[in-house]
């Protein structure tokens, strides 16, 4: 992973601030395109999936992998409303964001405030817990009971962070305000009512096309598009340079700019992805569009550089496991066993 060039490292995350300002607008007319071109797209796909069901099963798998990419798409523009960056406008962003809520599986309210509470403590070992992937430092793990690590390896492993990890967090997880039950009633009734008209959606789909059918068609798209979702948000956030520190040793600014990276992605997935690879600057400047990010990079290209990491080298990703305070950086079991 590449590092902050010079120019970058002489101004400061709060000096990008004011700089970054300038690209918080949205367009109205943008947004609305955003939705149509994907909303509509995923719609076709998801009937193609279907038609193909009578010529073979495997096709309707093949169609299923572009139709996860536009729900992952729906989910972001979901995200952006949840940051009120999408329309600009609360009401307007915030039932945007609910409706598509039912979409991705995710009660808009309760996903809204978790997400800000992860914006607003990002890398800061003295306040993890809510909307993060749980990591543990060396000397954390090394107090533990052996069952205890060997859960927290179990979490860790491939399979379960990538795979069952986000169908019981999309499945299951989602249809409780887990981390806000106490907080209000604003958030069981978002997880309430999504549930409902998820619920609804389910009959209506199984009446028009039979339950086998929906299913052979949605759950397939569902769980892909989980496991991008949760993949995306692993290396955003897991890699090694990352920025973890103590509550008297973090900022928020700092944190921002230096703990999240810059998913540097082929085309087309960067659109597919609605630039949330671009995540260095969403985190330090949360009110952009996600259709504004490119701008940014495009005008300030020293930005680009700043932990900018490649999809092959995100695979490496996978196997840091755990925070290793002296060297200030994620390693692998392997490497905190050994010292190194």
């Amino acid at each position: 992973m590449q590092q902050a060039n010079t120019d970058t490292s002489q101004k400061t995350a709060r000096e990008w601030l004011e700089v970054l300002a300038n690209y918080r607008k949205p367009s109205h007319r943008r947004s609305v395109l955003e939705l149509i071109v994907t909303g509509v797209p995923f719609v076709m796909l998801w009937v193609l999936a279907w038609q193909a069901l009578s010529i073979s099963y495997f096709l309707t798998l093949l169609i299923a992998v572009p139709a996860a990419f536009f729900l992952v798409r729906l989910f972001l523009i979901q995200h952006d409303c949840g940051h009120g960056s999408f329309f600009g406008k609360k009401n307007i962003d915030d039932w945007v964001g609910r409706v598509l809520g039912v979409f991705t599986l995710t009660p808009y309210d309760v996903w809204r405030r978790s997400h800000a509470i992860h914006h607003g403590s990002s890398g800061n070992l003295d306040k993890r817990g809510i909307g993060d992937i749980d990591t543990l430092t060396i000397e954390e793990y090394n107090k533990l009971s052996f069952w205890r690590r060997l859960g927290y390896r179990m979490y860790r492993n491939p399979i379960v962070m990538f795979v069952i990890g986000p169908a019981i967090l999309f499945l299951l997880q989602h249809r409780l305000p887990l981390g806000l039950m106490r907080s209000g009633a604003i958030y069981w009734i978002s997880a309430m009512g999504t549930n409902l008209a998820i619920a609804l959606g389910v009959v209506l789909m199984i009446y028009l096309v039979g339950a086998g059918a929906f299913f052979m068609v949605h759950l397939p798209i569902t769980l892909l598009a989980a496991s991008i979702g949760v993949w995306l948000f692993y290396v955003q956030h897991q890699f090694e340079d990352t920025f973890w520190a103590e509550e008297d040793g973090w900022q928020v600014h700092d944190a921002a700019l230096h703990g999240s990276s810059h998913y540097d992605l082929p085309a087309p997935l960067p659109w597919l992805t609605a630039h949330i690879g671009v995540h260095h600057v969403h985190h330090l400047y949360s009110r952009i569009p996600f259709y504004r990010l490119p701008e940014v990079l495009r005008d300030h290209p020293e930005l680009g550089q700043v932990r900018r990491m490649t999809l092959m080298q995100s695979f490496s990703c996978v196997r840091l496991r755990l925070w290793d305070a002296r060297q200030r950086r994620l390693v692998t079991f392997e490497e905190a066993r050994l010292g190194k």
